[in-house]
């Protein structure tokens, strides 16, 4: 029996009754790597894979962040096996218009046809009728935020909410003249981008979006740190007895209610190591020290 832990008050997306937990879980590094192709091929250990998904539930995190080009479609068939039947309060969230090369690389995939396609095989491997949360994956710069009209895939999107294959819509890898563009055709419940403690251009999007009710989603929460601001960052976790995700995770927690957590890992110790960050207050002065990070970094 595993022990549940207070993973903080719940998000409700906006103009839905989709109540999550703020901590989540995100899946890709279940997915394996061969050589040099990263996020390709099954884990080495199916098994532990699909433990760490389980013991995730069992501590009750709703949230499961996903993709089928993780792999492609490792990822999802994992998560089918591991918890099909799902969960009633299950969310799962899958992002589109990506395909992976045969040497891995990440290929936009933005047609009609592919982004129509990639919500049928993400329903096929889930073993969904209809799936979740839908995220559009903005394709411009594989790396970062990247300008470039997105009213055409929204629009896909939003036929096949209409068909029943889709519930909500969200966006990743986006910027804001995107996320209002995307707002003119569909309702978003959610917006996924980098964001930590040093990786901050996103502060005045995380305020517009908390005043409209819709989560924003960081990715990558240890990413872009310079060594000295580590070092900074694991100063801070050593005189507060915790690990320095454990700190970066609160932080972003602390930051904005409306911040949704997805970290991912492919071990059930680091696993129980994240979701005990749900329970790390930061004093006041801690989080002046940390906010200092991001305000050194000039992002």
């Amino acid at each position: 029996m595993v022990e549940q832990t207070e993973l903080t008050a719940s998000f409700t997306l906006p103009g839905t009754s989709i109540a999550v937990n703020r901590m989540g879980y995100g899946a890709m590094q279940l997915a394996g790597r061969d050589g040099n192709k990263l996020v390709w091929g099954p884990p080495r250990d199916v098994d532990g894979a699909i433990a760490v998904l389980r013991e995730a539930v069992a501590s009750g995190v709703n949230h499961i962040d996903t993709a089928d080009f993780y792999g492609p479609h490792v990822t999802n068939q994992i998560i089918r096996k591991a918890l099909a039947p799902y969960p009633d309060d299950l969310v799962i969230v899958t992002k589109v218009s990506a395909r992976r090369g045969d040497d891995g690389s990440w290929i936009p995939a933005f047609s009609r046809e592919e982004l129509t396609k990639a919500v049928h095989d993400n329903l096929q491997n889930l073993g969904l009728d209809t799936l979740d949360v839908v995220n559009l994956r903005g394709m411009f710069n594989t790396h970062e935020p990247a300008e470039g009209s997105i009213e055409g895939q929204i629009t896909v999107l939003a036929e096949l909410q209409k068909e029943g294959l889709v519930r909500h819509i969200g966006l990743s890898n986006v910027t804001p003249t995107q996320i209002a563009e995307a707002r003119r055709v569909a309702p978003i419940v959610c917006v996924q981008n980098q964001y930590n403690l040093a990786h901050r251009a996103d502060d005045a999007l995380i305020d517009d979006l908390a005043r409209d009710g819709i989560a924003y989603v960081p990715f990558f929460p240890l990413g872009g740190f310079t060594p000295l601001q580590s070092a900074a960052l694991s100063d801070v976790a050593a005189r507060l007895e915790a690990t320095p995700m454990q700190v970066a995770l609160a932080w972003l927690l602390q930051r904005s209610s409306n911040i949704l957590l997805i970290p991912g890992t492919s071990s059930v110790e680091h696993l129980r190591e994240n979701l005990k960050a749900a329970t790390l207050q930061l004093p006041s002065e801690v989080v002046a020290q940390l906010d200092a990070i991001g305000r050194a970094s000039g992002h």
